[in-house]
């Protein structure tokens, strides 16, 4: 049986839509929005990256970016230095280091909750297929 490409790519979408309005809701109960905790994460794990890279590693545009960290900014959860010319480097406050460890726990378990259905290989099979697909595997880097 051949599978519909277009069905194949709704059904990948309906799952991405599906774990984002689960975690989003879910981190509500934090205080952060499943995007705020994306670019707190961002920021953490790429202490050196500039708005740019940051914006890129989180989907969005360079200006959605700017506007979300000056709402991080404001809030206390972030703060930025000068890299040189104009360049900023992006880090996280106490406040901001609170609430992607606490948002990490209750990512892990709303994760936790959405893939089991799948057993340890059919996830390791799902990975390897991704990656396979955005050029991103262990093999492509």
């Amino acid at each position: 049986m051949q599978t519909s490409l277009q069905r194949l790519g709704q059904s990948l979408k309906r799952a991405q839509w599906r774990d984002h309005r689960t975690m989003d809701t879910a981190l509500r109960a934090v205080g952060v929005s499943l995007v705020q905790w994306d670019v707190l994460r961002a920021i953490d794990s790429n202490p050196d990256a500039s708005g740019h890279e940051l914006a890129g590693m989180t989907f969005m545009s360079d200006q959605a970016f700017a506007t979300l960290s000056t709402r991080l900014l404001r809030a206390g959860l972030i703060e930025r230095s000068s890299g040189g010319g104009r360049r900023l480097h992006h880090a996280l406050t106490a406040e901001g280091r609170r609430l992607l460890d606490e948002g990490g726990r209750v990512v892990e378990k709303e994760l936790d909750e959405l893939f089991a259905p799948l057993d340890a290989a059919q996830r390791s099979q799902l990975q390897h297929l991704l990656d396979t697909l955005t050029g991103t595997g262990p093999a492509t880097r």
